[in-house]
């Protein structure tokens, strides 16, 4: 059954921007648990924009649901996952002047450095992930050095999606599908969990969630958007139906 791991910076980023207490992180994430949510992904970036390392410690003492770290592979952040012990630690490239992640962890030019990365976080337990694009040469370097989940970036997708109207349908959108699909099908051949993400939100998340083998889909900023105007749980109980319908029926473009 496919499962939906909710992202809530972006709750932090409203509070960060009064530099006050509210709207609270942990609050945001009992809400999405309430809504169906299977799990909670925060990023701790090193400019720490906007969730903080108390964010995380508390999500870690006061909620029941699986937490994923989002973290750069750096020596800091190992050390405070290792010491935190997520449920998973999601390793992704980062940059001080992007708004957003903006593309896959480059793997296959840093393999030595990320091993050891990797062997370190599952020595302390815990389910090691790797944000990387629908490439199988990424996902070939990910299995090598002993990434446990790879979660495909779906970010040109929806930016293709978007840009042709909305028509999943269209050659672009079902080009990138297929990227993604084939991407997949690379992941759960080599022992993999197959997991996607970025720029998902309530119209373009079906077609993904229809694709075989697709565990968990982590989205957002759409859920934290919508949740403005139904509240948290309503928003994220919306977004995993949709998810859940797709994954069932197979809906979505044939990819052939």
């Amino acid at each position: 059954m496919i499962e939906l791991g909710v992202n809530i910076d972006h709750v932090a980023t409203v509070r960060q921007a009064r530099r006050t207490y509210e709207p609270d992180p942990v609050w945001a994430a009992v809400e999405a648990h309430l809504g169906g949510a299977d799990g909670i992904t925060v990023h701790l970036r090193e400019d720490r924009r906007h969730i903080q390392d108390q964010d995380v410690r508390r999500l870690r003492d006061l909620t029941h649901i699986k937490l994923n770290l989002e973290m750069a592979a750096t020596a800091e952040m190992v050390d405070i996952a290792v010491a935190l012990k997520p449920e998973m630690a999601m390793l992704v490239p980062e940059g001080r002047q992007e708004v957003t992640t903006e593309g896959g962890l480059d793997i296959v030019g840093a393999e030595s450095a990320i091993r050891e990365v990797i062997a370190r976080l599952s020595g302390a337990g815990i389910v090691t992930s790797v944000f990387i694009d629908a490439e199988a040469a990424q996902v070939e370097a990910a299995a090598r050095v002993g990434a446990q989940v790879c979660e495909i970036h779906t970010g040109p997708y929806a930016a293709a999606f978007y840009e042709r109207g909305r028509d999943a349908e269209s050659a672009p959108v079902v080009a990138e599908l297929a990227r993604i699909s084939a991407a997949g099908s690379v992941v759960r051949a080599l022992g993999m969990r197959f997991n996607a993400g970025h720029a998902l939100n309530y119209v373009n998340v079906q077609p993904v969630a229809a694709i075989a083998g697709v565990r968990e889909l982590h989205i957002g900023h759409a859920i934290v958007s919508r949740a403005i105007f139904v509240g948290m749980r309503e928003a994220v109980s919306e977004m995993k139906r949709l998810m859940r319908e797709a994954a069932r029926s197979g809906a979505g473009p044939a990819l052939d």
